[in-house]
């Protein structure tokens, strides 16, 4: 078998080549994966970061919201109870206004009950003296009175 000395030290060069190349490949690929496992590595720790960075803020407006709603609720009760109180107020002050005026009402209508008796009196007395004067006229406007009210009940049944 002749070979060319030549070929042979490229068929050697070839595979030393070839032999480079891969570990090259071999030596790649590993630093890719490391590269790789540090990424997620580092992502993780990336997004623990961003988390520990972001919890504070997000802790404190918590906070912030939670102290907002009781102080939203302190002022709506603060406000019911301010309007229970005026409501009450607003009904004393009606009652009492009401209480003043049936009080009014009856003065009025207990002085004229006794205005209305002070005249009947005065009238009954002045019958009386009609009568001791003029008896007979008495006689005739009773009769007059009787004759008029059965007329009167008469006419209805």
């Amino acid at each position: 078998m002749n070979q060319d000395p030549t070929s042979t030290s490229k068929s050697r060069s070839g595979s030393s080549h070839g032999a480079t190349a891969g570990s090259d490949a071999e030596t790649l690929k590993s630093q890719l994966g490391d590269s790789y496992e540090r990424a997620k590595v580092g992502g993780v720790q990336g997004k623990d970061a961003a988390s520990d960075i972001l919890s504070d803020p997000l802790n404190k407006l918590r906070a912030d919201v939670s102290s907002l709603k009781d102080t939203i609720a302190r002022l709506i009760a603060q406000a019911g109870g301010d309007t229970a109180a005026t409501m009450r107020n607003v009904g004393q002050s009606v009652a009492s206004q009401v209480g003043s005026a049936a009080s009014g009402a009856a003065e009025a209508g207990s002085d004229l009950a006794a205005s209305a008796k002070e005249q009947a009196k005065t009238f009954a007395a002045e019958l009386e003296g009609m009568a001791r004067r003029n008896p007979l006229g008495a006689l005739a406007g009773a009769l007059l009175v009787g004759v008029v009210i059965g007329m009167m009940s008469r006419g209805r049944g």
